[in-house]
């Protein structure tokens, strides 16, 4: 399985002001020195609590919003080093599914006018062929051909967020960014859509990054997952290796926290002491310090990097104590 894009060191800080005259307050470090490896033909899960840089970082990826430094090589090329023409070209194989699928579609156009939109942008194709290619696209994720000229308000969530997997596949994306595709709909819909992903991922050969913070719904879809915590990636291992046996704090917490369907089966659940630290003031050392059981002096001193742990090969976690 070859190497469809690599990350280099990649941050993004956002300054925060306060007061009418916009002083700056600091620096929040959304991403913070990631590196990370998308494999051709693989799904990545993102993993992490609410305000962890997931959401940035997949628009980071996207380049919809600049880094502050990092590289990104996909396909290739750096997509930091490109001009707005290369880029746009290079659009065409990098496409996003949004979490919001109606504030994602553009209320005033038709589900075909919404479609169409990329092969109109990216496309050398008559109008016809354009309008056979969204009937194409609409019956390949499940809907009806003739909802051409419905609009997104006339849909369900689940139809809503269909939509907008057929306008990503619309250019034949070799690379889809899913930013928690299915935080907002039903749980029975949520797997029609996870099977729905699976199905394309197999029929157009797509990779998958695919950020939720809902770890059943990552293990179901994911090959590898990337846990993340305060801007940094904490562990990064194979679904069933992270799952089977975590081996950062972190990791260990978050697993614990899933359900078991099973009233007989009893888990320990680990509760985290504390809150998440403010991004404006990250801990020194281990980020997780604060809040980690198995704290010792080295943590709040010395900040870990990503190494081999566990007894497997791809598995890597942040901690000076993974073993």
């Amino acid at each position: 399985m070859g190497s469809l894009m690599q990350v280099q060191n990649l941050s993004k800080h956002f300054e925060v002001k306060k007061g009418i005259f916009g002083r700056s307050k600091g620096v929040v470090k959304a991403v913070d020195g990631i590196d990370l490896e998308v494999r051709q033909g693989e799904t990545l899960g993102l993993v992490g609590e609410s305000g962890c840089g997931k959401s940035t970082l997949g628009r980071l990826l996207l380049r919809l919003i600049q880094a502050n430094e990092g590289e990104i090589h996909f396909d290739g090329n750096d997509l930091l080093q490109l001009n707005k023409n290369d880029l746009r070209r290079k659009r065409k194989d990098m496409q996003m599914v949004f979490q919001d699928p109606y504030a994602s579609l553009n209320p005033r156009l038709s589900v075909g006018e919404i479609i169409r939109e990329p092969l109109r942008t990216h496309e050398n194709m008559s109008k016809e062929m354009q309008i056979q290619k969204v009937r194409d696209l609409l019956e390949v994720v499940g809907l009806n051909k003739n909802h051409l000229n419905r609009y997104p308000h006339e849909f369900s969530g689940g139809q809503r967020q269909r939509i907008g997997i057929a306008r990503a596949l619309a250019l034949n994306p070799k690379l889809i960014i899913a930013d928690e595709p299915v935080a907002a709909l039903d749980v029975s819909i949520q797997a029609q859509v996870l099977n729905l992903l699976k199905d394309l991922q197999r029929e157009f050969n797509l990779t998958y990054i695919f950020i939720a913070h809902d770890l059943s719904v990552v293990q179901y879809i994911s090959d590898r997952i990337a846990v993340m915590y305060l801007g940094k990636i904490v562990e990064i291992a194979d679904a069933q290796d992270l799952y089977d046996n975590p081996q950062h704090p972190y990791t260990k917490a978050l697993l614990s926290a899933i359900p078991i369907p099973d009233p007989t089966i009893k888990r320990e659940r680990i509760l985290l002491k504390g809150d998440l630290p403010s991004p404006l003031n990250p801990p020194s050392g281990c980020r997780f310090h604060t809040r980690c059981p198995f704290v010792q002096d080295i943590c709040r001193q010395q900040e870990p990097v990503l190494r081999y742990a566990g007894n497997k090969v791809s598995q890597q976690a942040a901690c000076h104590f993974a073993e």
